[in-house]
């Protein structure tokens, strides 16, 4: 779930978020916060405002001092963690929860995520039409995809705690972990009755974004289904590599499964959808302004020609829509399986300052013919496949996941 957008002035971002600090030289120069008894003292520091904004901070401050002179448990008054709670707030003001402030620990986490290796249990995560926190996608032989979670499951609660207007970062952090420590989550699948409690054990996750299996059709030719997991730091190299076997391989069709693929950097899906177009539009981005900038294809790719299937499900968001979607609108590849996520929107990633950082949705994205993903609730496949359906573990175990309906009916489809 995180898509860069350029030409946006950073500056704007450091501004705008300094502004409770800056705001308080209107009725308040030189002060240092004298808290009683416990309370440490607290320096204000560049406190100059952004131009245009005219706030009168005294609440803001007479609301820190009271917590910090009245609340019970002073060890939990701490000013940095008050700061970027304050930021945060600011922030979810929004109402959109991929717009987020991350304090140094979910900086760290967010980093180590689109580098592909971290310690946890392998779920990406999202927020469904209700705003409820759902499973994007449980990422491939992680103990999640072992305990049988699956895209669009709701996480009702992360241990004791109940996720209703909980924030992404927070709710990656509450789930991270060192390896071998344990965490339960409270899962409510679609067409249950109740809730269903899974204890997960955390584990180091390395993921490969890209890897490629070779099938065979009834007619004896040869199927390059390559997986596509994500669009992250590592991808571009991955990918090439890819690509350079399949060919070598003599590969007769491709398979491109983004089939739980959250999404990524929108870099990584103009990159990929450049592989199999000859020319054109691979996105279109679309400002608050209604401007609208065309992403084309970029290179000269190998797979333009060959024949090729995509396919998708409700776990494919964001830049892996972009590409689905683009293949599909410019009539290069039949979408196969589920309809996808539906995630439309265009975060940027900003490094702020002590390891801080920030996700801010700048734009929303369209497919070639102008299709917004939101609007339409996701990408339709051409060819509706159903998957079969796992359940969580039981005393009795879990069905059998050993078929994949959707895969053999893309292959099918080049007999």
């Amino acid at each position: 779930m995180r898509d860069f957008f350029k030409n946006f002035n950073a500056k704007i971002i450091l501004m705008v978020l300094l502004a409770f600090l800056l705001g308080w030289q209107l009725g308040h120069r030189d002060i240092q916060l004298k808290l009683a008894g416990y309370r440490p003292t607290v320096s204000v520091i560049n406190k100059e405002p952004p131009e245009n904004i005219n706030i009168d901070f005294k609440l803001f401050w007479d609301t820190w001092e009271l917590v910090s002179r009245s609340y019970l448990d002073k060890r939990a008054i701490n000013p940095n963690k008050l700061f970027y709670g304050a930021i945060s707030g600011m922030v979810a003001a929004l109402g959109d929860p991929y717009t987020v402030f991350l304090p140094p620990e979910q900086q760290k986490f967010s980093k180590e995520e689109l580098n592909g290796s971290f310690e946890g249990v392998g779920i990406q995560l999202g927020f469904n039409k209700e705003k409820r926190l759902v499973v994007v996608a449980p990422l491939s032989g992680t103990p999640a995809q072992k305990a049988g979670l699956l895209a669009s499951d709701q996480i009702v609660k992360i241990g004791d705690k109940d996720t209703t207007n909980i924030t992404l970062p927070e709710a990656v952090s509450l789930i991270r972990g060192a390896r071998g420590t344990q965490v339960t989550l409270t899962i409510f699948r679609e067409g249950d009755t109740d809730t269903k409690e899974v204890t997960l054990t955390r584990d180091t996750i390395i993921v490969r974004s890209v890897e490629v299996e070779y099938k065979n059709t009834q007619s004896g030719k040869k199927v390059a289904v390559v997986k596509l997991s994500r669009f992250g730091e590592r991808t571009q190299d991955e990918w090439n590599e890819v690509v350079n076997e399949l060919l070598a391989a003599n590969s007769d069709a491709v398979v491109l499964d983004v089939r739980n693929n959250p999404g990524g950097f929108l870099e990584g899906a103009v990159f990929v959808g450049s592989e199999f177009l000859e020319g054109g539009d691979v996105v279109l981005q679309e400002n608050s302004e209604g401007e609208q900038i065309a992403f084309k294809v970029n290179r000269i790719g190998k797979l333009t020609k060959i024949p090729m299937n995509v396919l998708i499900n409700k776990g494919s968001a964001s830049a892996s829509e972009i590409v689905a979607g683009a293949l599909q609108d410019r009539g290069r590849a039949k979408l196969i399986g589920e309809k996808s996520f539906g995630k439309g929107t265009i975060q940027e990633a900003q490094d702020l300052e002590e390891g801080t950082g920030i996700h801010i949705t700048v734009a929303k994205w369209l497919t070639p013919n102008g299709r917004w993903v939101n609007e339409i609730q996701g990408l339709d496949p051409d060819v509706k496949v159903e998957a079969d359906k796992a359940s969580l573990p039981s005393d009795e175990g879990r069905e059998d996941q050993s078929k994949d309906p959707q895969l053999e009916k893309a292959i099918e489809l080049f007999n």
